[in-house]
């Protein structure tokens, strides 16, 4: 069983997805691959070739970039990806012995992917409430408002959903409603 669980940025997909999963390794994080992407070499230096970054301060320089409008967000994310993409096909054929895999993917619907999985559980939040939890984690608010700008909105994305987690309280209410998605 593939399980997609998707939301806007800060919204608690991966508070979700630790809860859901009970902490096993089964879990495909799309943040994170794009994570180890900035860090492997070859990568880094296509990417700066292609938008003419330096390879040093790699985010720092995408940042600024897209905060200046000198490159889009759908030309980032075209370059980037088709290899997320790849990670997660990847980590589905080494695991699809398994009885279920959790995939953490924050672009899910805009990715057109809805197709791949079983279920989909969206986890959605008021928007000041997932500004505080982004700017509590060192992000600042014009990139989390440019993220968010570039995301369908939650209210449009729940057609495609099976599951709808509201994570407007404490960690113990998203324990309880998680928990609720598990029984059913």
């Amino acid at each position: 069983m593939k399980i997609g669980i998707t939301g806007s940025i800060s919204s608690g997909k991966s508070t979700v997805v630790k809860l859901l999963s009970k902490n096993s390794k089964l879990i495909f994080s799309a943040d994170h691959e794009v994570q180890k992407l900035y860090k492997n070499n070859l990568f880094k230096k296509k990417l700066s070739k292609r938008f003419k970054l330096k390879e040093q301060n790699l985010k720092f320089e995408i940042k600024r970039k897209l905060l200046s409008k000198k490159i889009s967000l759908k030309s980032l994310g075209s370059f980037i990806h088709p290899e997320v993409r790849k990670k997660m096909y990847f980590f589905h054929k080494k695991n699809k012995s398994r009885k279920i895999l959790f995939f953490e993917i924050p672009l899910l619907i805009e990715s057109k992917l809805n197709k791949f999985f079983d279920y989909i559980i969206i986890v959605i939040s008021p928007k000041k409430l997932r500004l505080k939890r982004y700017v509590e984690n060192g992000g600042d608010k014009k990139m989390f408002l440019l993220l968010d700008k570039s995301q369908i909105p939650a209210k449009k994305k729940i057609k495609y959903c099976n599951y709808v987690i509201v994570n407007n309280k404490s960690k113990v209410v998203l324990k309880k409603k998680v928990n609720d998605i598990i029984r059913k």
